[in-house]
């Protein structure tokens, strides 16, 4: 961890600080083109977008420009550190839409009193953007904040740690389910983790057939008992009954999906699983239950985690640099639930198809195939942008 740490101070700081830079992408050498970048010529554009707004994706770069907008308040696994603090992480996810899906990205690192100063400064800004990303942003305030402003925009707004993590989740978890004989709606479900991530994936779970989820937090399972939930996870609360406990609703259980925290799972509770059981262990750095101690107590288990050095990551850059590039490309409004179900089936289905020798060089992989441990794409396929984006471009309308 020292060596790590050490590499990754001196990879964000030389040869100069940060990740990010800015370049022109027209000439400005000759005295000419000076004119034409700035006055007199600029004066042209502005004249045609004055007149017809939607001119701004002709004549600017708006189309291909997303906000990773944060407010610091829950960044990665450190928590509310604060929007200066959380600049690296923007400034890494910026990295990854330009490197995946050619779309350029400005950070933003907001300070705000109450999610609506944070709404209003999104708003005032979003002329600039084809889109907004939001990033790193605590529930429950994250719920209300995306929902204000998909309401009052006109451009993408997409709350990335919950939905690109549902795409994930969705897309990994049908193909497990396939390569263990079951359907998405006869299995049971348990989430450990009813925040936004663990919200998002279980509604588009529900959306895509799942008809029987229980949820999971600090106090127990998420029951019409409970008096202390938010509108998100209210909806997710199972009739009151005997499943109180995560020990409860573990036993006999087909699917653990957990977004909660390291060491959320107890050993034992996966051998209360009904048999050829999924489980996805995603808390990060460190999952609810490493690989090793799952396989140590039962072998028809396939399994991901939200890590690159076991099998089966579940990555969010393999959803929201393809999901924005659909949307940009289509020009959409809104980012629609059938958009993210036909980013999650298209997922699904690269999976299924033979690895390019490209990506098993990426990875030093010898072979790669559909299976076990293989249930979802890697990240550096270079098909992911013909399958998803154009999926979901499909899915938001365009021709």
């Amino acid at each position: 961890m020292d060596d790590l740490r050490a590499r990754a101070l001196a990879y964000h700081q030389f040869p100069k600080p940060g990740k990010l830079s800015v370049e022109s992408s027209k000439p400005c050498a000759t005295q000419n083109e000076l004119s034409l970048a700035y006055t007199p010529g600029v004066a042209e554009p502005v004249r045609e977008i004055h007149a017809d707004p939607a001119n701004a994706y002709k004549y600017t770069n708006k189309g291909n420009l997303i906000a990773v907008i944060t407010d610091g308040t829950a960044v990665l696994g450190l928590g509310n550190v604060g929007a200066l603090a959380s600049k690296p992480v923007m400034e890494g996810k910026a990295v990854l839409f330009k490197r995946f899906a050619g779309i350029d990205v400005f950070d933003i690192e907001v300070n705000a009193a109450s999610p609506d100063d944070f709404i209003q400064t999104v708003v005032n800004i979003a002329p600039t953007f084809g889109g907004i990303n939001l990033e790193d942003i605590a529930a429950p305030h994250c719920f209300y904040i995306e929902n204000e402003l998909k309401k009052r925009l006109d451009i993408p707004v997409f709350h990335d740690d919950q939905h690109g993590t549902a795409v994930i989740v969705a897309a990994a978890l049908i193909n497990a389910l396939e390569l263990q004989g079951k359907t998405l709606p006869n299995v049971r479900i348990v989430f450990l983790g009813a925040g936004a991530a663990g919200c998002s994936c279980a509604k588009l779970l529900k959306l895509m057939g799942a008809q029987h989820i229980v949820m999971v937090d600090r106090s127990g399972v998420l029951d019409t008992n409970r008096t202390d939930l938010h509108d998100n996870n209210r909806a997710l609360a199972i009739e009151a009954g005997d499943i109180r406990t995560l020990e409860d609703a573990m036993q006999g259980a087909d699917v653990f999906i957990g977004v909660s925290a390291k060491n959320g799972l107890p050993p034992a509770l996966v051998l209360k699983m009904a048999d050829k059981p999924v489980i996805f262990a995603l808390a990060n750095p460190d999952p609810e239950i490493l690989p090793s101690q799952v396989f140590a107590l039962r072998q028809d288990v396939i399994m991901a985690t939200g890590r690159s050095d076991f099998p089966n990551q579940v990555n969010n850059a393999l959803c929201f640099p393809y999901l924005f590039r659909g949307a940009l490309d289509a020009k959409a409004k809104q980012i629609t639930e059938a958009m993210k179900v036909a980013a999650a089936q298209a997922l699904g289905r690269l999976a299924r198809e033979p690895v390019p020798q490209a990506v098993l060089d990426a990875y030093q992989l010898e072979s790669l195939s559909f299976g076990p441990d293989y249930i979802i794409p890697k990240p550096f396929d270079p098909r992911l942008m013909e399958f998803v984006a154009g999926a979901v471009a499909c899915a938001a309308g365009k021709p």
